[in-house]
């Protein structure tokens, strides 16, 4: 819920959240917010992001490790406390536990969304449609504080945010209890595992047992009929998982052509993850992330402020600023489906290529100071965050392949939420040197994003050619060897 920090921030300015740190200048001027404030602010969702995006590492290590289960424990045990912190944080004037309360309830909500893809695997037949409602869920949940906003400005503030965040307490007891008392403990078994359970069970010759020569011939008929019908009763029980033999069939030419269509699938399997990252797919994609991460959680930090500048009208920022709250969550979960279709069927290339011209379009509509350019960036915003997040992890699998992606894609999101920590710097910048004026901040984002996105997109569309020639001299090679004589083939390695 964190990344619905735009959606928060008038009610933290309502409530005079680090009032305290105006001058008396700016007190006298009675400003709606104030350097400091801002600043601190800003530095209060900077802290919380950054915490989401490092944290992804550890999360991911706990879950192989552990289970979903202890990562649901610890998820809730933060959101509550985030809550409890949060909350006495606005009863408590003297009690500044904004930022820690933030802390814990952006450590929550990973250790809480992670585990949330192994549900996929409870039913595998629409995995891909769980998945996409997982992404859709976290998209969505920006929408937490703009519900609350809205209740707040309804109420006129007499649905105080310590009576909001005490009441969130109810969501990780939720979590819990669903944890303990509907999921497994230890999780579900991924498709290749469920693959591997069901080739056993229809291995007929599991029927028949060393000890069976010590029964007598009815025993043994007896025991074998049941051993049968154990056995395809979990081959049935697994049909109903996995889908029949032609469903699975038609699922694996599925993926076989997605692998395909891709481009680059199998660019860096078999590598270790020391060898990608040194490579320039690594390089890249990383240097592109950990900017665009910088860049769009400034823009969620600073989105208000930037038009009231731009647009020199409080009124026509706060129009921009609600638009905002709702198209976030609206957007992700609405281009939810358009992504999936395009990272299946488009090549890695061509996906790459979407995804810069997005970035250059959200880069020139930021920098231009007209009320509809506003509207337009934020459209084009929305679009682009659940594209990035969905690409990125798409990317990292078709090239890294699964053995190192949890190495690989953690390190991406880690370095980014440390390079994060810059966001104070960059509004200490705007404020300084260009008198709260974001164009030039906004400019140089745009045009740094473009050319690195464009070295990325060039790279990966020649280094692509070349991947799928080298496969399909590998293949036209396995292809001579199948048309060889048996003798013929041994007598070349011998």
């Amino acid at each position: 819920i964190v990344f619905g920090f735009a959606a928060l921030k008038p009610v933290l300015i309502s409530e005079g959240v680090y009032r305290e740190l105006c001058t008396p200048e700016e007190l006298e001027a009675d400003v709606e917010v104030c350097y400091a404030q801002d600043l601190r602010m800003n530095f209060f969702f900077a802290v919380a992001s950054t915490t989401c995006n490092v944290s992804a590492l550890p999360v991911g290590t706990i879950l192989d490790r552990y289970g979903p289960r202890v990562c649901a424990v610890i998820g809730s045990f933060c959101l509550a406390v985030g809550s409890i912190l949060m909350g006495y944080a606005f009863k408590i004037p003297e009690f500044d536990g904004y930022i820690m309360g933030n802390i814990f309830l952006a450590l929550g909500g990973t250790f809480v969304f992670l585990p949330s893809f192994s549900i996929a695997n409870a039913f595998p037949m629409y995995a891909g449609t769980i998945v996409a409602t997982v992404t859709g869920a976290f998209d969505a949940s920006a929408a937490v504080f703009l519900f609350y906003r809205i209740i707040y400005e309804a109420t006129e503030g007499r649905f105080t945010p310590e009576k909001f965040f005490f009441a969130y307490l109810v969501v990780p007891a939720i979590i819990l209890v669903a944890q303990v008392t509907l999921m497994t403990p230890d999780g579900y078994k991924s498709v290749p595992q469920l693959e591997a359970k069901y080739e056993r069970a229809e291995d007929a010759t599991r029927d028949v047992h060393d000890s069976d020569d010590e029964l007598s011939d009815n025993e043994v008929r007896k025991l074998r009929a049941q051993r049968r019908e154990h056995r395809e009763s979990k081959l049935a029980e697994l049909d109903k998982l996995l889908g029949d033999a032609d469903f699975r069939e038609a699922r694996e030419h599925k993926e076989e052509e997605r692998h395909a269509a891709s481009g680059v699938w199998g660019a860096l399997h078999g590598k270790s993850a020391g060898e990608q990252m040194l490579s320039p797919w690594f390089i890249l994609m990383t240097l592109l992330t950990v900017l665009q991460m910088l860049r769009m959680n400034f823009f969620i930090a600073t989105i208000r402020t930037q038009y009231e500048v731009m647009l020199g009208s409080e009124k026509l920022s706060k129009n921009i600023n609600s638009f905002f709250d709702i198209a976030l969550p609206v957007g992700g979960v609405a281009a939810t489906p358009f992504i999936g279709m395009l990272l299946d069927n488009a090549s890695t290339g061509n996906m790459l290529a979407v995804l810069v011209a997005l970035v250059t379009l959200v880069g020139f509509f930021g920098s231009l100071p007209f009320y509809w350019a506003g509207f337009v960036n934020v459209i084009f915003f929305v679009l682009l965050r659940p594209l990035y997040y969905s690409a990125m992890s798409d990317y990292a699998t078709k090239v890294f392949g699964f053995a190192t992606f949890g190495k690989i894609y953690g390190t991406i999101i880690c370095l980014s939420g440390l390079v994060n920590l810059f966001q104070p710097a960059i509004d200490a910048l705007n404020y300084d040197a260009f008198h709260g004026n974001p164009i030039p901040i906004n400019s140089f984002f745009a045009i740094l994003g473009t050319v690195i996105g464009i070295i990325l997109v060039v790279f990966v569309q020649v280094q692509g050619r070349k991947v799928m020639k080298q496969q399909a001299k590998e293949e036209a090679a396995l292809e001579r060897r199948r048309g060889v004589p048996e003798s013929i083939a041994e007598s070349e390695f011998e």
